[in-house]
């Protein structure tokens, strides 16, 4: 497999006594798009912030295209694009011009490339325009311009879609969805929004105070938990011989739950009839990102932990 474009290992990070951030390791592949999801305060703006260089962890390791954030940083930063919130342009400039000014911040950017990503983001009508005439949604789009002009291997977006309507969010989604598959761009995008990630992502690191709780896949096979309701009698026979035959089981609300694929049900249902058990139905769902989010962090805030 090849090497991942981020590479963060055992990272820690303290403010005062107040630990941020807990042993946070994770990859982020070549054309992947991940979703960092967690509350406002579970310290992902913290991480972000290490990631592109704003602040420095404690401990852990930080490599981005192969190159050490503490020994190689320039070359590290050279593989990075950003996006943090809403990015900020100088108004009274033209699009074409404020990208021209980032891109002199580099080397070997043609006026050939400025068009390529001009016309990928789909500015050009506007790009002469002055920003300041721009909507929030064509600042966004200027914003991945001016992130992606010198070829990033990684796109780095903090809380992108604050602000923009649904279309905007569409838009934007669509942008980032195709830059990761035509160029390969390895995208991490921070956000609380549920609705976000499962439209965008396909694999989610679900934080909570600072620590990851949770990593949940979105694509292709075994993109959600498949679940199954069962009603059956006596209850406690029945749990007790589906976890001594290896099912992960759990009694709700006066039925019991069991992970299981769709296509094993048959199978299962024959097993608890030859047990002697009254099975009264069984019924499938298919566990939510909105399940799992909640069932990783719900009892860290139960617990009335202070978020940081």
């Amino acid at each position: 497999m090849a090497e991942p474009i981020l590479h963060i290992e055992g990272l820690d990070k303290k403010i005062g006594s107040k630990k941020i951030l807990k042993q946070i390791s994770m990859d982020v592949r070549q054309g992947e798009i991940i979703g960092l999801l967690g509350p406002n305060g579970s310290g992902k703006t913290t991480l972000i912030r290490i990631i592109v260089g704003l602040l420095k962890q404690n401990s852990g390791s930080v490599a981005i295209n192969g190159f050490k954030h503490d020994t190689e940083f320039e070359q590290a930063m050279e593989a990075v694009g950003a996006i943090v919130e809403n990015p900020e342009f100088y108004p009274y400039l033209s699009g074409w011009e404020n990208l021209k000014h980032f891109a002199n911040m580099h080397k070997k950017i043609d006026d050939d490339r400025l068009d390529e990503v001009v016309e990928r983001v789909g500015l050009t009508s506007a790009i002469d325009d002055k920003v300041k005439t721009y909507s929030l949604g064509m600042r966004q789009r200027l914003g991945i311009a001016q992130a992606i002009l010198h070829r990033p291997k990684l796109l780095i977006l903090d809380e992108p879609t604050n602000g923009l309507d649904p279309a905007g969010m569409k838009d934007f989604r669509d942008h980032i969805k195709e830059l990761a598959e035509e160029e390969g761009t390895a995208v991490l995008f921070a956000t609380h929004l549920l609705r976000e990630v499962e439209d965008l992502c396909d694999r989610v690191i679900i934080i909570q105070k600072g620590e990851i709780k949770a990593e949940v896949s979105l694509n292709g096979a075994g993109q959600k938990t498949e679940k199954a309701v069962i009603e059956v009698q006596p209850a406690e026979k029945a749990i007790a011989w589906l976890v001594g035959n290896g099912y992960t089981a759990e009694r709700k609300d006066g039925s019991i739950v069991v992970d299981i694929v769709k296509e094993n049900i048959p199978e299962l249902n024959r097993s608890l009839v030859g047990q002697g058990l009254n099975v009264f139905s069984i019924m499938t769902y298919t566990q939510s990102l909105e399940d799992e989010f909640i069932k990783a962090t719900t009892a860290h805030q139960e617990e009335g932990e202070e978020l940081v």
